[in-house]
């Protein structure tokens, strides 16, 4: 959020989170302007309109319903890696953005880093940032930031993942997040998670779990 607020101003902004899956960054995003939402799961979708979010659609990253030029933020939270064509689905997103206006991706980092919550997940791949950036810029965006985050966990995560591969595979593909983590667990790494975000707003962090881009039209 630090990063959009010094590059957005006011609350005129239309917004697009693609994959908003049941509305929380929709919410979140009205600090902007007016937000908008599609998902490609039609009961994500069902319960945003159930929730009151009435500007949320069903419809896949590669067919947006909206015209061209109509927002001046999209965001795409943790969807590119689950999307088959990631090259057409961005084109598509730098179709609906005004010229000036800001795309917002998140993804995993490193293919090393794969495990059974990509499985899970469903993850077409992982990136580097040099991945990330080419396929950005085939789509005529340009790259403002670029960064990876979630640094903090990158040592604990690589040691895990690295062992499992040595370790005896399990008979089924389990998610990493089973088990909830307890209270001071959780305070904990928001504590972390609220450093490494000023940290990331004034510079590029080498490496971590995940990729940061911010681009502009």
């Amino acid at each position: 959020m630090r990063l959009l607020d010094e590059n957005l101003s006011g609350k005129s902004n239309r917004v697009l989170d693609v994959g908003c899956g049941t509305g929380t960054m929709v919410i979140h995003l009205r600090r902007y302007g007016c937000t908008f939402g599609v998902d490609v799961d039609h009961e994500a979708a069902g319960y945003c309109q159930e929730r009151g979010i009435d500007t949320v659609v069903q419809a896949v990253a590669g067919h947006l319903p909206y015209a061209d030029g109509a927002f001046d933020l999209v965001t795409m939270l943790d969807v590119l890696e689950h999307i088959p064509d990631d090259h057409s689905a961005l084109t598509e997103v730098a179709r609906v953005v005004k010229p000036g206006g800001l795309v917002a991706i998140a993804v995993p980092a490193f293919r090393f880093l794969w495990g059974a919550q990509d499985e899970v997940s469903e993850h077409q791949r992982r990136y580097t940032a040099r991945q990330l950036r080419a396929v950005v810029e085939t789509t005529g965006l340009s790259v403002k930031r670029l960064t990876y985050f979630n640094t903090a966990l990158f040592p604990p995560i690589a040691l895990v993942r690295l062992a499992r591969r040595v370790l005896p595979r399990p008979k089924t593909v389990q998610s990493d997040f089973n088990v909830p983590a307890p209270g001071p667990m959780n305070a904990s790494l928001a504590a972390v998670f609220g450093l490494e975000s000023a940290l990331v707003a004034r510079t590029n962090l080498p490496f971590g779990v995940s990729i940061l881009c911010l681009a502009e039209k």
